[in-house]
């Protein structure tokens, strides 16, 4: 972050004169250093009102509070009914200091791999900013928009949500040039009820795109292709199936390295990608980032070849050699979308050994919970040799997968008997994959089964 007057940062937020510079806004207060503006935030587990006064002493310019905190002077600290609320608008301040081309991430599934292949195109071209792993609410979306600098030429800004509204506010301060729905999908349904709700929510990232803005979206998602933009927003698409598409895929040849496809460009012709990444849900992303590029303005021939700079993030089928078995840990997040996408990534992966599948809960699927662990089970028995399961979702996978007719199906009680049985029936050549929602913690498996 470069410095900013505190006046400026907190325009909307809370009147003062104050025009100390403010060189870093801070939610942890071991963070805070001279110069910062530290954000007390009330969460679950810990209330940032209980630092304030440690976040002073150790040289907060000021603090921003949701109340006065009683023995701490008055003028340093500014208070705001929603805190959270104003961490955006202070963002969107700062953001208003600079001008780069930047561009908004949104969708059911696919964000952050979106988000990467975006960063890995427009890098080719110049400096970018990009949302550090998966930083995409209302407070790591801030986070990111305070790295702006003056030589930001780009920014790829990922945006997250759980419920309707979420998406206006973030957009409001980031004010994109451009922005990707990448899928709508069950993700949050627990909240909102409806594809059709999410759909809606989704589409609130046009609330901050200028006139004349950009919305790519999938066009084989048929809520996608069918929705109508705000007109002063022009909408493009991309897909593989898409007759409507003006961006598609052709030619795909797909190895355990990644895959190979043309892009074949309505508006500039075909180029050879390549891509190390392994999946038909890898190559929408590809070409979500290739589509949003190109139609900035950038070439299309050095966008193409750009993709091929993509690096996974986090646990998003990261690729493990042990012992000679090839194990994908896919640990980060789960649902419908991204288990039937795992499971192709899987088939492709096995280069003809075994298939194993571990999976475990998808979380926040609300009334259609149960229908859809039992639709997973059903599609692991039309493609795996064994099924591991663990947690509730889990038993409800494996119940699936048996009526489906898969003879190998293993429910567990313990991550430990699930991480013992897999080491009783792994051999060279196999592939085991290693897939639920974040909050059961599936990589904890992957650590017992390799001893760590």
């Amino acid at each position: 972050m470069e410095p900013i007057s505190l006046k400026k940062l907190l325009e909307g937020v809370a009147p003062t004169a104050l025009t100390a510079p403010v060189a870093s806004v801070v939610t942890d207060s071991r963070a805070v250093k001279p110069g910062s503006l530290f954000v007390a935030i009330r969460g679950e587990r810990v209330d940032g009102h209980d630092f304030a006064a440690a976040a002073l002493e150790s040289g907060a310019v000021a603090v921003l509070a949701e109340h006065p905190i009683p023995g701490l002077p008055q003028d340093r600290v500014f208070v705001a009914d929603d805190v959270r609320g104003a961490l955006i608008r202070m963002s969107g301040n700062y953001r208003a200091c600079y001008h780069p081309l930047v561009v908004g991430i949104t969708g059911s599934v696919g964000k952050t791999t979106t988000k990467e292949f975006c960063a890995a195109v427009f890098s080719a071209f110049g400096q970018t900013l990009k949302t550090e792993g998966n930083q995409n609410n209302e407070i790591g979306m801030p986070a990111t928009l305070f790295r702006l600098a003056a030589d930001t030429r780009y920014a790829v800004v990922e945006m997250g949500m759980d419920h309707s509204g979420d998406l206006h506010k973030l957009t409001l301060a980031a004010r994109p040039d451009a922005a990707v729905i990448t899928r709508i999908g069950v993700s949050h349904i627990e909240n909102l009820g409806s594809q059709e709700k999410i759909l809606e929510a989704k589409m609130e990232i046009c609330d901050g795109l200028p006139e004349d803005g950009l919305l790519v979206v999938n066009g084989d998602d048929a809520r996608l292709a069918a929705v109508v933009p705000p007109r002063h927003i022009r909408k493009v698409q991309f897909g593989i199936d898409s007759r409507f598409a003006q961006v598609t895929a052709c030619d795909i040849i797909s190895n355990a390295r990644g895959e190979q496809f043309v892009i074949r460009d309505k508006i500039n012709g075909d180029f050879l990608a390549k891509i190390p990444a392994v999946g038909r849900h890898n190559i929408y992303n590809a070409l979500a980032a290739y589509t949003l590029a190109t139609r900035m303005g950038l070439d299309p021939a050095r966008c193409a070849v750009a993709l091929e700079g993509y690096k996974t993030t986090g646990m998003r089928q990261r690729v493990i050699e042990a012992d000679g078995v090839r194990l994908i840990e896919d640990c980060y997040n789960a649902n419908p979308d991204s288990m039937r996408a795992a499971l192709e990534a899987l088939a492709t992966l096995s280069e003809g050994g075994r298939k194993i599948a571990v999976l475990g809960d998808m979380l926040e699927l609300g009334a259609i919970s149960d229908a859809a662990h039992r639709e997973v089970g059903a599609m692991s028995a039309r493609g795996v040799d064994c099924l591991i399961t663990y947690g509730a979702g889990g038993a409800l996978i494996a119940q699936g997968a048996a009526e489906a007719g898969l003879a190998q199906v293993h429910h567990c009680t313990s991550k430990e008997e699930a991480a013992a049985l897999l080491r009783a029936c792994c051999r060279a050549g196999d592939t085991v994959l290693f897939k639920a929602s974040r909050g059961m913690a599936f990589e904890e498996i992957l650590e017992a089964y390799l001893g760590n």
